[in-house]
């Protein structure tokens, strides 16, 4: 199952601006989103930079990976 990983830059800003720690890394598959403070990659992964073609979310950097990713 392919999964995706990307910071969410407006998530790292409002934390800034409002003294917040809230989760700013975005993991996704098929199944589910979840937030994360950190993900660890359990094998083989990509990071891909398309700056014509971002992601639906708007992200444009992310890492993929066919591997299983631990979040916490």
């Amino acid at each position: 199952m392919k999964t995706i990983i990307h910071v969410n830059q407006h998530v790292i800003k409002a934390n800034r601006v409002n003294g917040t720690n809230e989760p700013p890394l975005t993991v996704k598959d098929y199944k589910r989103n979840r937030r994360a403070h950190t993900a660890v990659i359990g094998g083989p992964s990509r990071i891909v930079h398309s700056p014509h073609a971002p992601l639906s979310c708007g992200a444009r950097v992310w890492i993929e990976t066919q591997s299983e990713v631990v979040t916490s």
